[in-house]
């Protein structure tokens, strides 16, 4: 499992008080850097491997700005060209925010998906999680 956190911005907030839904995407998006870098290491757009064909986000809680939020990523399914995360947001000790994406490994000049190679294989099954874990 992977872990990020966060610490929100005033910005972050919208005109209720509590963090925006629209911020929740791209913080779950940040906690996916240490998976983009199983699958390219250089972290460069040359030759990038990867397109998102997935996300989905069900909010748990209020979220308040002025406390971190500590993200959970892990990947929950290893499929021949595609992997899919979960992602988990807990602030305070309270889950706030849950998220499914799937990742595919893509050839964009090709435009089509491609096997995930058993080098790559190997370090994400290192993160695997079973849901009810």
């Amino acid at each position: 499992m992977f872990q990020l956190t966060v610490e929100p911005r005033f910005n972050d907030t919208d005109a209720l008080g509590h963090i925006s839904n629209t911020a929740f995407p791209v913080w779950f998006e940040q906690a996916r850097t240490p998976v983009f870098a199983i699958f390219h290491p250089a972290l460069t757009m040359d030759d990038w491997p990867l397109i998102l064909a997935r996300l989905e986000v069900d909010f748990k809680a209020q979220t308040y700005w002025s406390k971190p939020v500590e993200i959970q990523t892990w990947i929950g399914h290893l499929g021949t060209a595609s992997c899919q995360l979960v992602q988990e947001a807990w602030q305070a000790g309270k889950l706030v925010a849950r998220a499914v994406s799937v990742l595919v490994y893509f050839d964009y000049k090709a435009e089509r998906s491609r096997p995930i190679p058993d080098s790559i294989r190997e370090q994400l099954s290192a993160h695997f999680q079973h849901e009810n874990q």
